[in-house]
């Protein structure tokens, strides 16, 4: 049986990642987001409450997790945050393993992954897709949010691999600094590439 062919959708704060799954789902690509899983697991009589709670007490109630208690606990401590780690990632990706099955029949699938080369997740994809946008479109968009600061905003680029860096590594790269319908346009361009390709391989 011929597999799907796998996605890593990528890219820095504010550089559009969102909106371009958003775009893949339209042009009926499966789109695995790993943001929203640990959300699930996390929520409300989320899989993970009890694990966490018994690491980091007093960092859940009946919402779920109260990230801003437990961003206390592990912000700043190496040890505490792969602590955490051990325990959502796994869960992840015990997830990402269930929606791979569930849509093994389709040509392509995307997994949206915002840290693959922080955290090496390109061996995992067949294809990494960047999106980018130039670096004053990407601040504009960052600082226009609920309590982003130019501070914050310069800690988060400092702990992602920079946006040039991410372009030069990728397959593909998305541009939305463009108007939408531009990339609206691009995105259903790669697809239809990628499933070209996928049917190549497959000896379809």
């Amino acid at each position: 049986m011929k597999k799907p062919l796998i996605l890593g959708l990528t890219g820095s704060i504010g550089m559009g990642k969102s909106t371009v799954a958003k775009m893949l789902v339209a042009q009926g690509v499966p789109v695995f987001d790993a943001d929203a899983a640990v959300h699930v697991l996390q929520g409300p009589h989320g899989a993970l409450l009890e694990q966490i709670e018994g690491a980091f007490p007093g960092t859940t109630g009946a919402e779920g997790v109260d990230r801003a208690k437990l961003g206390a606990q592990v912000f700043g401590d190496a040890e505490a945050l792969a602590w955490l780690e051990g325990i959502v990632h796994p869960a992840v990706a015990a997830m990402r393993q269930e929606f791979l099955l569930e849509h093994a029949g389709a040509p392509i699938i995307a997994f949206d992954i915002p840290l693959l080369f922080e955290k090496n997740g390109q061996s995992q994809v067949d294809k990494v897709v960047v999106v980018s946008a130039p670096a004053e479109t990407q601040r504009a968009r960052v600082l226009s949010r609920p309590g982003m600061t130019p501070e914050k905003f310069a800690h988060i680029l400092s702990l992602q691999v920079p946006d040039a860096e991410k372009r030069a590594r990728a397959d593909h790269v998305i541009d939305t600094g463009c108007t939408h319908t531009e990339t609206v346009a691009a995105v259903a361009r790669l697809v239809d590439q990628l499933k070209q390709e996928a049917a190549k391989n497959s000896g379809s």
